[in-house]
């Protein structure tokens, strides 16, 4: 208990004299919330071949199976997640104006929930859907109900298919969204890497390279990454618990 009071002593100095954070976040951050991790024990890629169900090739040929994956668990997991205290944390740093950006793995919108204006997502958003053919837009909601009469769900507008913003398997990050966060990583002052076991690349190079620009890192994170070494501190507690003993709510929050 001493040494994690230590920990969280460092890292609150260290936002103190701090000017230009940056947080890159991961899985582990929406779990809070409720929204279930991908990888390791109980991870969704666990029960759904991502490899059928969020494939890009996949996904063009049969469009169905990451419609059923959206209609049968992620809907209900959308629709009933709400930002975690980790969320509201950084949204506090942000309107503090000590936290300039959040680089997210997410796709789940909730930095964005919590009041956070800079978010950069990575592998975009699930929460936004637009047509292939005709570019229209809908929410959840619209698809949800579209998939209701329709698997796959046709675009209302023009009949064309639909796909969410996200970034599939076999697809390359958006270039002007990595452009963004590798500007911002190289610019910061203090890394705070959340949630993430910081293992899947090009993402994961981003608090690696806040490090090697200058910045300090700071790792929060129920279990170990490849960059503790490297970390100024590393924190083994929830993102929830860690950044509001360092972030304490106030009158602007």
């Amino acid at each position: 208990m001493r040494e994690m009071d230590d920990r969280i002593k460092i890292l609150s100095d260290m936002i103190a004299a701090s000017s230009r954070i940056v947080a890159f976040t991961g899985a582990g951050i929406s779990a809070e919330s409720g929204i279930p991790t991908y990888r390791g024990e109980g991870g969704m890629w666990n029960r759904y071949d991502p490899n059928i169900y969020v494939n890009i090739d996949y996904f063009m040929r049969d469009p169905s199976y990451y419609w059923s994956l959206f209609h049968d668990v992620r809907y209900d997991v959308l629709r009933k997640a709400r930002p975690n205290a980790a969320h509201a944390a950084l949204a506090r740093l942000e309107k503090r104006g000590k936290l300039t950006a959040v680089i997210t793995q997410n796709i789940d919108g909730l930095h964005q929930l919590a009041g956070s204006r800079n978010v950069l997502e990575l592998h975009g958003s699930t929460r936004k859907i637009y047509c292939l053919n005709c570019g229209a837009r809908y929410t959840i909601d619209d698809v949800h109900e579209l998939l209701k009469k329709s698997n796959p769900p046709p675009c209302p507008n023009c009949g064309g298919m639909l796909r969410p913003d996200v970034v599939f398997f076999g697809e390359s990050l958006p270039e002007d969204t990595l452009a963004r966060a590798t500007e911002e990583s190289e610019n910061c002052d203090l890394m705070l890497a959340i949630g993430s076991s910081l293992v899947v690349y090009p993402a994961a190079w981003l608090p690696q390279r806040a490090k090697e620009s200058g910045a300090r890192l700071a790792i929060i994170n129920r279990g170990s990454t490849p960059l503790d070494s490297i970390a100024d501190v590393v924190i083994s507690a929830s993102a929830g618990e860690a950044l509001n003993a360092v972030v304490p709510g106030g009158p602007d929050s």
